[in-house]
């Protein structure tokens, strides 16, 4: 109790001051005590839980919400809801593919929070649907804003929220029903793994590009422990480096995963 205590103090704390130097790069520090005067921007990356969300080809049910309660009759509003695990703006624990084997629940907190790397590939995305995120484009953020630092949470941008709600169009299916959208390569998620960063995000269905058939990029990922955030919302807004990103998912017992709630706080 004590290590992680001290785990999540320090994860605050590097939120403290107003300046840091991430890599080679000066930037505008997020601190906590700045949100409420807006100097600290807080961004939602998150959609809106309900039916209108865009599932996974194949799952005929994905979210259902009662009402228990009303106002008029009980004098109070409650209700009760079921969905997947893996709808909308959630998150992939280690058990959702082997050889992964940790549940959501038991996934440590000080991995919850970490210093944002964006890539950005929206131009390459906009010219092949199927782009993966190369070795190249890693190699290329590091030139510029130094290494990627462990704890780090790593968002691969490709402008496809543009397209959500539209399941035609997010989904982008051809004729025979396979989708297309960018995803990482295995080649990137390994350099990635060695930088030793708690996440791996993307802005589509998948962090794996949409044609695979047998998601390498989830089984090396999962299996090394580390958690995958998917269908995050509207990236537009991050700098390539210098935010702060809080990953909170459901703690749900023994859950291969769970809808999140991801905040980036950003400093103006």
């Amino acid at each position: 109790m004590v290590k992680r205590t001290r785990a999540l103090w320090g994860s605050a704390a590097i939120l403290a001051a107003t300046t840091f130097a991430f890599g080679q790069t000066s930037v505008n520090k997020p601190a906590l005590d700045e949100i409420a005067g807006g100097k600290t921007r807080v961004i939602d990356l998150s959609y809106a839980i309900s039916e209108k969300m865009v599932p996974w080809p194949g799952d005929a049910k994905a979210f259902e919400a009662k009402v228990n309660a009303t106002v008029e009759k009980e004098g109070y509003f409650t209700r009760s809801f079921w969905m997947l695990e893996h709808y909308g703006t959630h998150m992939d624990a280690p058990a959702h593919f082997p050889p992964g084997t940790v549940t959501v629940d038991k996934i440590a907190a000080e991995k919850f929070f970490g210093s944002a790397v964006v890539l950005d590939v929206r131009e390459e995305a906009e010219r092949d649907p199927d782009y993966q995120l190369s070795a190249k484009d890693v190699s290329a953020w590091e030139q510029k804003h130094g290494n990627i630092p462990a704890g780090s949470l790593v968002i691969l941008r490709t402008g496809w929220s543009a397209r959500w709600p539209d399941v035609a169009r997010y989904r982008n299916q051809d004729v025979n029903g396979k989708m297309h959208f960018p995803g990482y390569s295995v080649e990137a998620a390994r350099i990635l793994l060695r930088r030793r960063v708690s996440g791996l995000g993307c802005d589509t269905l998948s962090i794996d590009p949409g044609n695979s058939a047998d998601f390498p990029v989830h089984h090396l990922v999962l299996g090394a422990g580390v958690y995958q955030l998917e269908n995050l919302a509207d990236l537009s807004s991050l700098p390539e480096a210098g935010a702060f990103l809080i990953a909170a998912p459901i703690k749900l017992e023994g859950g291969s995963g769970g809808a999140v709630r991801v905040f980036a706080l950003v400093g103006k």
